[in-house]
């Protein structure tokens, strides 16, 4: 992993992007429209507030192999309370690696998109172990698929 790589691509599309996440949400929509029925229409803002914020954290601690796991982790199996599939790691996977492509524009490359693509990954690996997890409690402990409270928007798996 070239964490520098990341983390300059990163800074890179939020200066060319600030508001990164709402054209990903576009995207997730319009690739993905059965995905927009688990997103409710007030919430999006929140949500792509809650987005742009993890995304930073894992840029924040791409070093940091503990936090990644709890953090991860735990964000995965919140995402069972939302209703979130396994296949859908791959339809945010995809979206974001498209709008990090197009905001990046001429200064995305192969080199760029293996190493998004091989985080994006990890991320989507350690979140699934936390889904799984929390699948593999007791029916009467385990979370309801429950709408996010405005305050708490899934952050999409990504």
């Amino acid at each position: 992993m070239n964490v520098t790589l990341l983390r300059e691509s990163f800074d890179l599309v939020l200066e060319r992007e600030p508001n990164l996440t709402h054209r990903f949400y576009n995207h997730l929509f319009s690739r993905y429209p059965q995905a927009r029925s688990m997103f409710h229409p007030s919430r999006r803002a929140t949500q792509e507030k809650m987005l742009t914020d993890a995304l930073a954290s894992v840029i924040d601690h791409l070093e940091d192999a503990p936090w990644l796991v709890e953090k991860l982790g735990a964000l995965g199996t919140k995402h069972v309370e939302y209703g979130v599939t396994p296949e859908m790691y791959a339809w945010v996977g995809d979206a974001l690696l498209v709008t990090l492509a197009e905001v990046a524009g001429a200064d995305w490359s192969d080199a760029l998109a293996r190493e998004w693509a091989a985080e994006y990954s990890a991320i989507a690996a350690l979140m699934l172990e936390g889904a799984r997890a929390a699948e593999q409690r007791p029916i009467s402990t385990r979370p309801r698929h429950t709408q996010p409270p405005a305050s708490e928007a899934p952050a999409s798996s990504g």
